[in-house]
């Protein structure tokens, strides 16, 4: 194409200095115009080649891009709706758009609670042939490991791996197709936190859900913690949200102060605790700030939120080859903040010190 326009602008810079030189008349200062005028349509018509040229290497790369798989779907299961799980979500997502733009789609799903509807989540997914699920807390990652051994699986939300995965000496490491963040605080802070604002209190009751296997590991570390400090300690298991008051209330009656740990069916019942506990005067310590904020006096958390964001750093990575999921570490939150609920405390007359922060109500 190049070729043919010079060929053409050279035949017409040709014809024109025949014409002038028929003429007889024909200048010095008029031949240099014809030949000005030649080299700018010259000069057009490469330029319009090169603009045509370019436009078709972008449009090409485009194709390639579009051709190699750039385009990502990520499952998301996510075991309930309540604040943590949902702020850890919507964290995972911004990163992931962030870094991808419209190249990554979701598929969200909640499993309202129900561990076997985990699993048929998780299934789908593995049909759908899905680049990468996100399992938000323990159930959802137990069925997303049960479910498949290829696609990469980052967890959220979840305390203690190696309980939850079933893993013996865990390093820090999955490996395999397995990696993700950890929502543990430091559990000896939270019953060393429970000491400074009750330390006359003697009997401390440790309220969980015995279907979550973390939740059971928290309240065993905490127990042993709290008896080294003189107190007595005492579990209260429910097996679902149905047995749930009749546990808070049985508690209440018995003890000086409950604690909770980050146990997704309190969270998603904070009510139930908060209307048998706040009557009775029984302060809760929590072990995150959803469950504090319904029901509890104050907490060592995270922030699920930023919790997310580092989960979807980490599927980034994995999704563009920059890293191997089976040699990434588990993550964890960068920092703890002590928090208070200002409104229950007031309620109960409990001061707190100043290097707490209030929880927004």
């Amino acid at each position: 194409m190049r070729k043919a326009s010079k060929l053409l602008a050279a035949a017409l810079a040709g014809a024109m200095a025949l014409s002038l030189a028929a003429c007889g008349g024909g200048s010095t200062t008029e031949t240099t115009a014809a030949a000005t005028t030649a080299a700018e349509t010259t000069t057009a018509a490469e330029t319009t080649e090169a603009a045509t040229t370019a436009a078709e290497t972008t449009a090409a790369e485009t194709t390639a891009a579009e051709a190699s798989g750039d385009t990502y779907v990520v499952g998301i299961c996510q075991l309930m709706q309540h604040v943590a799980l949902d702020a850890a979500t919507q964290g995972f997502k911004d990163a992931l758009t962030e870094a991808l733009g419209d190249a990554v789609t979701f598929d969200e799903q909640n499993a309202q609670g129900d561990s076997n509807t985990c699993a048929t989540i998780i299934n789908s997914f593995v049909s759908n042939n899905v680049d990468l699920i996100l399992a938000n807390a323990t159930p959802a990652l137990q069925a997303a490991q049960a479910g498949t051994n290829e696609i990469p699986i980052l967890g959220t939300s979840v305390t203690e791996y190696g309980v939850a995965l079933g893993i013996e000496d865990f390093d820090g490491t999955v490996g395999g197709n397995i990696s993700g963040t950890s929502d543990l605080a430091p559990l000896d802070e939270q019953a060393a936190m429970l000491h400074d604002l009750f330390p006359d209190a003697q009997v401390v009751g440790l309220l969980y859900c015995s279907a979550e296997a973390n939740s059971q590991y928290q309240v065993d570390v905490v127990k042993a913690a709290l008896e080294g400090m003189g107190y007595e300690c005492e579990f209260y298991a429910f097996s679902d949200s149905n047995d749930l008051s009749t546990v808070v209330t049985n508690a209440a009656n018995n003890c000086d102060v409950i604690y909770v740990p980050t146990d997704n069916t309190v969270a998603s019942n904070t009510a139930i605790v908060d209307n048998i506990c706040r009557p009775a005067g029984i302060p809760v310590i929590a072990g995150e700030e959803g469950i504090c904020a319904g029901c509890g006096v104050a907490t060592l958390s995270i922030s699920y939120y930023d919790l997310g964001v580092g989960t979807g750093r980490m599927a980034v990575k994995i999704l563009t080859g920059e890293s191997d999921i089976a040699e990434m570490p588990i993550e964890y939150a960068p920092q703890f903040t002590k928090k208070y609920n200002p409104t229950i405390c007031s309620e109960l007359g409990i001061e707190v010190p100043s290097d707490y922060v209030a929880i927004e109500q």
